[in-house]
């Protein structure tokens, strides 16, 4: 967050990783210890329901042609045009991103514990600033892959994921916070313990 922040604002924490790093285990786990912790995926997709502010954006870029006959979003429709055109997916990254920000932040604002933003590409959309902390969950790639592959996705396709978001780098300079989770579920488990008791420390202390 910015320095003119309201001093009762919310404590909100930036939480991202690469494919199969762990990520989402890490916010069960954050969610477990108490704090209210959000899926950016799942903003989109109520965002996306018919006549939400997503499916609006969606129409407004790309025509009613995106849209199913109820107004959400059809998401091979929209998937068929920003895979194959990098422009297009910036022009809707760009719309549902500030989106997904203001219904993060309304959430935030509701909540009495610290509020956990669980999402991918958020270093690469610019979200970091957002933010009281930045946490990122990093993995050795091959161990990434292996991970992947054994959740069912296809070999080739997980590597192509892989390749496609980089070696972590950018997460890592960005983040306040790095989460190695090379190792077993109790080590994993002992790192989200300091994190939150972190969290729980900075919170108080913004009071």
């Amino acid at each position: 967050m910015t320095d003119s922040r309201d001093e009762q604002a919310p404590f909100t924490v930036g939480l991202t990783g690469g494919l199969a790093s762990g990520k989402s285990t890490v916010a069960h786990l954050l969610a477990e210890a108490g704090f209210t912790v959000i899926d950016a995926d799942r903003l989109v997709a109520v965002l996306y329901r018919p006549q939400g502010a997503g499916a609006q954006a969606v129409r407004d870029l790309f025509s009613e042609a995106v849209l199913t006959p109820q107004g959400a979003v059809d998401h091979s429709a929209l998937a068929n045009i920003v895979f194959a055109d990098d422009d297009a997916r910036n022009r809707l990254e760009a719309a549902i991103h500030p989106l997904v920000r203001q219904r993060f932040a309304e959430i935030a604002a509701a909540s009495d514990s610290p509020a956990v933003l669980e999402a991918t590409l958020l270093v690469e959309a610019g979200y970091p600033p957002d933010f009281d902390l930045i946490v990122t969950v990093e993995a050795d790639p091959k161990t990434r892959l292996t991970r992947a592959i054994a959740r069912g996705l296809d070999p080739e396709a997980a590597a192509a994921r892989l390749a496609a978001q980089g070696s972590g780098e950018m997460r890592r300079q960005a983040a306040d916070w790095v989460i190695d989770n090379d190792g077993t579920l109790d080590e994993l488990q002992a790192q989200v313990d300091a994190l939150a008791a972190e969290i729980r420390h900075r919170a108080a202390a913004q009071r």
